[in-house]
């Protein structure tokens, strides 16, 4: 049997969409490789069979030199969005959760300082994310209220100018990351404008109370939280000061689709990668699976919707460099890598027959926590509401 072809930053971009990189980058993401696949990966098979976050394995991750990497320091040059998109790339290559674990606090808390924090907030809070002495989630879904959120937020913030301080009622429902986390970038609606806006609360603030949603069929590692605020009181320097309306949320969410997008990439390169490392090991009829016609044209179904995903997310990440933020483009983005996604992981299940469902394959990880993915950061039917209204010029939203 052959040597495979592969692509020469990452083994199946064979469109060699990574070349794009710089020498540094480069460096930078095959140094996450190796550190994920003797650090993280020996530890994902047992958390995911236990639904347990482990601290060695969050300890892993947050020990990543990402947001800030050396490699880029010590060759003078900035940290390219292109360089974050194939970082959350190879995160979710690795695995969904593991991505989802890091970007709960280096992409959507961190985005939601940088954007909504006053530039006094940010020059005080960024370095603390970035060595991890402050850690944080983003808190927007509510138990009643996701993809009508902007609408419907019903967490309410109330301010007394008395004690200079906000109190905080209600809940907030899927918070990934709360339990280990500092704080809870919660965002509440103020009961004098009726305006939405965004207030860091400690973890242990008095008032607040978290729980672990149970019973999960997908991304069982990460621990997505309930919380409850009960007259949680805050003081006035915990609000971010640039988010004022759920306009300003959106910035932050406009980014955010776009860093899913790349993972729900990079899962696809996961578990298209699993499957072919097992049908070129796996035997039936006396010849490997890899041989068989309809598991070959099944692989080239999988490849196709990973290197169409590469070259969407690529093309988007360049205009991003440039300060070209749509909401329709990354909408557009996160619901066409995602739905690929989907489809991805169930041929990848198919290719691996029976043993596609259990953990060995690294296949099932994926086809379950593909579907966390497919809803987070905008629904498909959102996100094509999204597209939708720009292409037509008529919102069809209700």
């Amino acid at each position: 049997m052959a040597e495979p072809v592969v692509g020469s930053v990452i083994p199946s971009d064979l469109y060699g969409f990574a070349e794009r990189l710089t020498d540094a980058e480069r460096a930078v993401v095959l140094d996450l490789r190796k550190r994920l696949e003797t650090t993280v990966r020996p530890l994902l098979n047992p958390a995911w069979d236990a639904a347990e976050l482990p601290q060695e394995l969050v300890d892993a991750v947050r020990s990543l030199p990402l947001m800030d990497p050396p490699a880029l320091k010590e060759a003078g040059e900035p940290v390219r969005r292109l360089l974050t998109g194939f970082r959350n790339f190879e995160l979710a290559r690795c695995d969904i959760n593991v991505g989802t674990l890091y970007n709960a606090h280096a992409g959507l808390f961190r985005t939601a300082v940088l954007l909504g924090g006053s530039p006094q907030q940010v020059a005080d809070l960024d370095p603390r994310i970035l060595d991890y002495s402050l850690t944080g989630v983003f808190g927007l879904t509510e138990p009643d209220h996701g993809s009508d959120v902007a609408g419907g937020l019903a967490t309410t913030a109330t301010y007394d100018a008395a004690t200079d301080s906000w109190v905080i009622d209600g809940a907030k429902r899927w918070i990934g990351g709360a339990t280990i986390s500092d704080v809870v970038a919660t965002f509440a609606r103020d009961t004098a404008d009726g305006q939405v806006k965004c207030f860091l609360v400690p973890r242990t603030a008095e008032g607040v109370t978290m729980e672990i949603i149970p019973h999960k069929a997908s991304l069982r590692i990460m621990q997505n939280a309930h919380i409850e605020y009960r007259g949680v009181r805050v003081p006035a320097t915990a609000r971010l000061e640039r988010i004022d309306s759920f306009k300003d949320v959106a910035r932050c969410l406009r980014a955010m689709r776009s860093d899913v997008a790349w993972m729900a990439t990079g899962a696809t390169a996961g578990a298209y990668e699993a499957a072919l490392r097992y049908v070129r090991q796996r035997e039936q009829f006396g010849r490997p699976l890899a041989g068989f016609q309809l598991i070959q044209e099944k692989l080239a179904l999988m490849l196709g919707n990973l290197t169409s995903s590469l070259g969407l997310m690529v093309q988007l990440t360049e205009q991003e460099e440039t300060g070209v933020y749509r909401d329709e483009n990354s909408a557009l983005a996160k619901m066409v890598t995602a739905r690929r996604l989907r489809e991805t992981v169930a041929l990848a299940r198919e290719v691996c027959g029976g043993n596609g469902i259990t953990l060995d394959t690294d296949v099932a990880r994926f086809h379950a926590d593909a579907e966390a993915v497919y809803s987070y950061e905008g629904t498909h039917e959102i996100n094509a509401l999204i597209v939708g209204r720009a292409v037509t010029g008529v919102g069809a939203f209700v």
